[in-house]
């Protein structure tokens, strides 16, 4: 990691900014005290849908509609949940 001045990152951004991009982190301090950092900032990935199916065990899970429908009166007293 890089620890440079203030003046010296404002008069040489365009350089900073490329060693940024290669991957160094730039410390930039005033009074030799860090007041900032400059770091590349990764792309976020965006997720596709079914990805969790490449997991093992999701391969063959089949969606059960009936696990979200409300329960009876039946069910809910022998689940003890009161009426």
């Amino acid at each position: 990691m890089k620890t440079i001045d203030v003046e010296e990152a404002q008069a040489n951004l365009a350089v900073l900014l490329g060693e940024v991009e290669r991957g160094e982190d730039v410390v930039i301090a005033r009074d030799g005290k860090p007041i900032a950092r400059l770091t590349r900032v990764t792309p976020i990935k965006r997720r596709q849908p079914g990805m969790l199916r490449a997991l093992p065990g999701w391969r063959d899970f089949e969606f059960d509609p009936s696990v979200f429908a409300p329960m009876t009166d039946e069910e809910c007293a022998v689940e003890g949940w009161p009426l």
